[in-house]
């Protein structure tokens, strides 16, 4: 029988539909080394963000030579060692399609919670004050929008955006300008000095430790406003910090981080900084399709 391990959880209605489809499945998280053994045992490996598929795991898998497939629920695969698992014979899926919407829905949920400092204004009402002055925000319609990343989730982003009457501008390290495209492509740094707000949509860099830092967060705007809904790492955590107290930055919004669960206590006590524990794909609706994907990968993969 073909075992899966669904090692950061699935949603229960794709785990009861391989079970019915005659796969054994296991939905259990396990840490490091229990996981070096447990590994062995298993023909499939299903994982999201909190399971890191890295050479030494890959290689202890390889000892019993049973692991065939290793999917992410997700869109990413930063947390696995593509390459490296491919060489040995490992094949690995994702799931790009399922959580777009959500993500997006979250990256816009953010803009509207800086412009309007709905974050600072909900925790100081629990207090009992009353700072209805002190919280004049701006409006995203007629504002600049530059999405840094232009893949499934980013023109979901730009769909939504162009509806609140903002301007899209967008950029991408390989220089890609999809076909019909409306929004406007531009360098990365016609973007910095263009945009009234900066969202992140790209995967960890490979060649340097952050995407965003002091001296890109000088070429932008005075008072410029950023969301990171993709991968943490890629601002600079301290270098915002900075331009947030030197008001370079006005507000930002954050849901991925370089360490999760963060530890930089000046990100998570920041009061001009949005603060979600990496729910971009944390609907319903996304879990579901999520779910529906993996079981169509396994299916096909064992056909």
């Amino acid at each position: 029988m073909i075992r899966i391990l669904t090692a950061d959880g699935m949603e229960q209605g794709a785990i009861r539909t391989l079970e019915d489809l005659g796969y054994e499945v296991v939905n259990e998280h396990y840490e490091l080394p229990e996981l070096n053994e447990k590994i062995k045992e298993f023909d499939v490996i299903v994982v999201r963000s909190a399971t890191k598929i890295r050479e030494p795991l890959i290689d202890e898998a390889l000892k019993s030579g049973r692991l065939k497939l290793i999917i992410r629920g997700g869109v990413g695969v930063d947390n696995i060692d593509v390459k490296y698992a491919e060489e040995k014979g490992i094949a690995v899926r994702n799931t790009p399609n399922a959580s777009s919407a959500s993500v997006a829905e979250l990256a816009i949920g953010h803009l509207f919670t800086i412009a309007r400092h709905m974050h600072s204004a909900n925790v100081t009402m629990r207090k009992g004050e009353w700072n209805k002055k002190k919280y004049s925000g701006i409006e995203l319609a007629g504002k600049t929008l530059g999405l840094i990343g232009f893949g499934r989730i980013a023109r979901e982003v730009a769909l939504r955006a162009n509806a609140l009457g903002m301007k899209v501008i967008y950029t991408n390290r390989s220089g890609h300008k999809p076909e019909n495209e409306p929004n406007r492509y531009v360098t990365m740094e016609e973007l910095f000095k263009e945009a009234d707000f900066i969202s992140l949509h790209m995967p960890k860099l490979a060649d340097k430790p952050h995407l965003i830092g002091k001296e890109e967060i000088e070429m932008m705007k005075d008072g410029v406003y950023l969301v990171n809904t993709a991968r943490g790492g890629l601002i600079d955590e301290d270098a915002l910090c900075d331009a947030l107290d030197s008001g370079k930055v006005s507000a930002a919004a954050i849901d991925v981080f370089k360490e999760e669960p963060t530890k930089n206590e000046r990100i998570y006590t920041h009061d001009r900084i949005s603060l979600t524990p990496h729910i971009g794909a944390s609907t319903e609706e996304a879990q579901l399709r999520i779910g529906e994907e993996i079981v169509s990968i396994i299916k096909a993969f064992f056909a």
